[in-house]
């Protein structure tokens, strides 16, 4: 089987490329950057310089692969493509994301349409953005609640169900420096409890992320998947555990009105409203097998 990776070179794209090689597949992955061509070729995929956002581009490189399955992978999150983050202008951090999720899947479906590929994998989103009232954790039959980028994914959720593939919405990533960013704030001490940090947030390690990519693929999954750990956690437990395994100081405590003029309204929602996520659907229909059920586990190991 010939396998696509649009966007071999990111958090998921690095780990999974070499996944699906030692199990026999043919692997065509993109980038962005000639420079990461032979760092795709050392994974043991033919790499391939690609803008998602150009439809021809997309379009040529898909059918020059030909492959039997596509798996959307491309993001605009590192500082090269988005910058620094500024969470009072989380939009702009976020907008090529957004369009990769918009403009980049509906490129690639298209592209699937005109080769006759038959299924596509594509990356959602799945950590504190579950719909603000009810319950603290959400199942895939919940909505997602309306904030910065949620219509992205709402379209690119919509428009590769109707195509019949399958979006696996990954929980907040740590593990194989996915989240070296987060955890040198830590130590600064720059990220803090906000009110009782009272909101909600899953978790995934990388490689169980990759587990389960590697399993829609190889099963043509359909539908939609949270691709979360067993553990959804307020903000009040994991931060303190996070900054503990760290080997950093309790983080700080500031109150709300102080939080919305520091980070805004949007991640001061996000600290003390969020909701998480449910992975029953996964591990029941997927046959899903965690190696961290847990990121209690998961931060000691990757910090130790």
């Amino acid at each position: 089987m010939r396998v696509f990776v649009a966007g071999g070179t990111g958090v998921i794209g690095r780990r999974l490329v070499p996944q699906l090689v030692a199990r026999g597949y043919e692997v065509t992955a993109t980038t962005t950057s000639s420079a990461k061509l032979g760092s795709l070729q050392e994974l043991g995929a033919d790499g391939v310089v690609m803008d998602g956002l150009d439809g021809a581009a997309v379009g040529e490189a898909v059918a020059s692969a030909r492959p039997d399955v596509i798996v959307h992978q491309m993001t605009g999150l590192s500082e090269a493509h988005a910058g620094t983050m500024n969470p009072r202008k989380a939009d702009r951090f976020f907008a090529t994301t957004n369009r990769l999720r918009t403009e980049g899947i509906d490129h690639l479906l298209a592209a699937a349409e005109a080769t006759g590929v038959s299924h596509v994998v594509a990356q959602g989103h799945a950590s504190m953005n579950g719909v603000r009232t009810g319950s603290w954790v959400k199942t895939e039959e919940d909505p997602l609640e309306v904030i910065a980028g949620t219509k992205a994914i709402s379209h690119l959720e919509d428009v590769v169900v109707k195509a019949g593939g399958v979006v696996l919405r990954y929980g907040g990533f740590y593990g194989g420096g996915a989240h070296d960013d987060q955890v040198r704030f830590v130590r600064k001490r720059m990220v803090p409890l906000v009110g009782g940090g009272t909101g909600y947030v899953s978790w995934i390690h990388v490689d169980d992320a990759v587990s389960a990519t590697v399993l829609a693929v190889e099963q043509k999954a359909t539908g939609v998947f949270n691709i979360v750990d067993d553990e959804p956690a307020p903000i009040s437990a994991w931060l303190p555990y996070l900054a503990e395994c760290a080997g950093a100081k309790p983080p700080r405590r500031i109150p709300k009105w102080l939080a919305r003029l520091l980070i805004g309204p949007m991640m001061t929602g996000a600290m003390t409203e969020g909701r998480a996520f449910s992975n029953a659907k996964a591990k029941r229909e997927l046959g899903w097998q965690l190696r961290y059920p847990s990121w209690r586990q998961g931060f000691k190991e990757e910090l130790a």
